[in-house]
């Protein structure tokens, strides 16, 4: 017998096995899936976190008439006296939000107005009241004052009819504002996405089943993927925790294909012997991918199961958090409706050095510290408080590098994967 040669590498590249680069497996989850989500109206209200179905066009321009931006003096620009300092008499009455003056400003006198007012009609100008002298009826102030001055246009920020947010979009709060600014009430979205979330292995746990015998670990990747896709908007189904039998794994994929959207498995998506997530996908789910050239999570199973895609994480939680967000974020946006999220990453100095090999793309936990990334002392799989430590992540390409302090890296806050 003759064994290959020692690497002591656990992520080392077997000789003769077809590895998937990550930009590659992304692709092919780009082009393969389209939203599978129906469409239904809501009231504004209830629009929150939810996605468009359509675009949104404005009902009512914003502003809907011209206003004054400011509290002070309404008067028609074209009545201003050249020069030296400009008196004129006060009009009877005052314009305020929501309490318009009627009628026309004659040309050569001016209204008090306030902030937020419709302008009369024959008003294009606001002087400001701290520019003002007021006394026995009048005001003056000082010439220069430009037509339109303190003054917003009517649909200046948005017209009417015009086209306010894509469809896609997941909303925001500043985004009901916006929608409520141009008198938009319902809104098309699309149904929530439904992901379910299993976990597999002998040696898990559920955290509420009791205490753990020497062999046992506790379930951490069930807690943090049901909340991250939380987190996303979607509804979850939790499908709970079964062990190394591929019954049992088939019995969990047919429940999860008949009431979500999508699979989310963690463990046994590598090819051990009590790997049943891969084997059992194989065999019956189609299974395209499942050896993804990237660190953490090498093991990465992409499949369908009677139509649904399932993600076969890695067993280990750093690992299983980084292909979530490098690889099922993504995939899950096409599924919701908001088409491909592509995270956005940062170029920032290196606060670290790090001797790095061809051939696989590397995910750093990370954090920002005096405008540098620091790293988390150790890469392994299983270190799940340096996800905690972290405040995201640092890409490292495929290709061999050696970082110095100081060069720079991308970083990815968690915030860009929407945490």
């Amino acid at each position: 017998m003759q064994p290959p040669p020692l690497k002591d590498d656990c992520f080392a590249m077997p000789p003769g096995v077809d590895w998937t680069p990550v930009d590659t497996a992304l692709a092919q989850l780009r082009d393969r899936l389209h939203a599978v989500t129906e469409t239904e109206t809501v009231p504004l209200a209830q629009a929150g976190g939810r996605i468009l179905a359509e675009d949104v066009n404005a009902k009512r321009s914003s502003p809907p008439y011209a206003n004054s931006a400011v509290d002070g003096y309404g008067l028609a620009h074209g009545g201003l006296p050249e020069g030296g300092i400009c008196v004129m008499p006060l009009s009877d009455g005052r314009a305020a939000a929501g309490e318009p003056v009627e009628g026309e400003l004659p040309v050569g006198q001016a209204v008090r107005i306030l902030t937020g007012a419709r302008l009369p009609d024959g008003v294009d100008t606001v002087v400001l009241e701290e520019d003002c002298s007021v006394e026995s009826g009048r005001i003056a102030f000082r010439s220069g004052l430009r037509r339109g001055a303190n003054t917003r246009k009517a649909g200046e920020d948005v017209a009417e009819g015009a086209m306010v947010l894509p469809a896609g979009r997941q909303l925001l709060p500043q985004d009901l504002a916006l929608l409520a600014s141009v008198g938009v009430a319902e809104i098309p979205v699309r149904r929530r996405l439904r992901v379910a979330v299993l976990s597999t292995g002998d040696e898990v746990l559920d955290i509420a089943a009791g205490p753990a015998r020497d062999a046992q670990i506790f379930d951490a990747n069930r807690p943090m993927l049901l909340h991250l896709l939380r987190l996303w908007g979607y509804d979850t189904v939790d499908l709970g925790h079964v062990r190394d039998n591929p019954e049992t794994v088939r019995a969990a994929f047919d429940k999860g294909a008949a009431q979500a959207d999508a699979i989310i498995t963690s463990g046994g998506a590598s090819a051990g012997d009590e790997d049943h997530v891969s084997a059992v996908l194989k065999a019956q789910g189609d299974l395209q991918n499942w050896r993804i050239a990237m660190k953490p999570g090498r093991p990465l199973a992409l499949a369908l199961w009677d139509g649904v895609p399932v993600f076969g994480l890695p067993g280990n939680p750093v690992a299983a958090l980084v292909c979530t967000l490098v690889f099922a974020r993504p995939a899950l946006g096409v599924l919701a409706g908001a088409g491909w999220l592509s995270p956005q990453g940062f170029s920032v100095p290196a606060a670290f050095a790090k001797s790095k090999k061809a051939g696989r793309r590397e995910y750093l936990r990370a954090r920002i510290r005096d405008g540098r990334a620091e790293v988390y002392h150790s890469e392994g799989s299983g270190r799940i408080s340096g996800l905690s430590w972290a405040e995201g992540l640092v890409e490292l390409g495929d290709e061999a590098r050696d970082i110095a302090q100081g060069d720079p890296v991308t970083f990815y806050p968690y915030g860009a994967f929407g945490l």
